[in-house]
């Protein structure tokens, strides 16, 4: 497998020795984008290790990251695979269609690197190289992924906490005006 994420409109901005560039203008495929890049500008190579974790994910479930909806919850697919994986239940994250011709341990090892490369942070994403050598290698030692910050797509009604967080926000109609005057 050799991965062959890009958008070539960013590579272009790129110089030869550089490692990481900030835009003015965010373009790309949303659900694709790295954290840092959606809300900064801030692309690097980790910009494309994050796209290569999504991918591996849309792979692993076989859906689509933009269409990915977990009912209970309103997790991302992101989110999804960090709860599953962190309860030990990461089997139940593959796509029923593959589930019983495929290698559950590969597998597994594959939803890892995954969460290992969707980090919110890019310094703790590894490189493409690394990431392969993970999935590839069962003896090489892979450190445990942080729970994403970044996972709830939509309100859930199920969660109470949310729930009252959003009606007390909608029935709180207070304005507040400030003048600024000089000295």
């Amino acid at each position: 497998m050799d991965p062959k994420i890009s958008d070539f409109g960013m590579a272009r901005i790129f110089g030869a020795e550089q490692n990481q560039e900030n835009t003015i203008r965010v373009v790309g495929t949303v659900g694709y984008m790295s954290p840092e890049y959606a809300m900064e500008g801030i692309f690097s190579v980790k910009s494309d290790v994050y796209s290569f974790g999504i991918l591996l994910l849309e792979i692993i479930t076989g859906e689509r990251n933009s269409n990915f909806r977990n009912k209970e919850d309103s997790i991302n697919i992101v989110g999804y695979a960090y709860k599953l994986w962190h309860k030990g239940d990461a089997q139940n994250l593959i796509d029923p269609a593959v589930r019983e011709t495929c290698s559950i341990s590969e597998v597994l090892r594959c939803i890892h690197v995954a969460l290992l490369c969707v980090q919110d942070l890019a310094y703790d994403r590894p490189d493409i190289l690394s990431a392969i050598k993970m999935m590839f290698n069962e003896g090489t030692d892979m450190p445990r992924p942080r729970q994403p910050t970044f996972t709830v797509q939509g309100y859930s009604s199920n969660n109470s906490a949310m729930k009252s967080s959003a009606e007390y926000l909608i029935t709180d109609c207070g304005v507040t005006i400030t003048g600024i005057q000089g000295r």
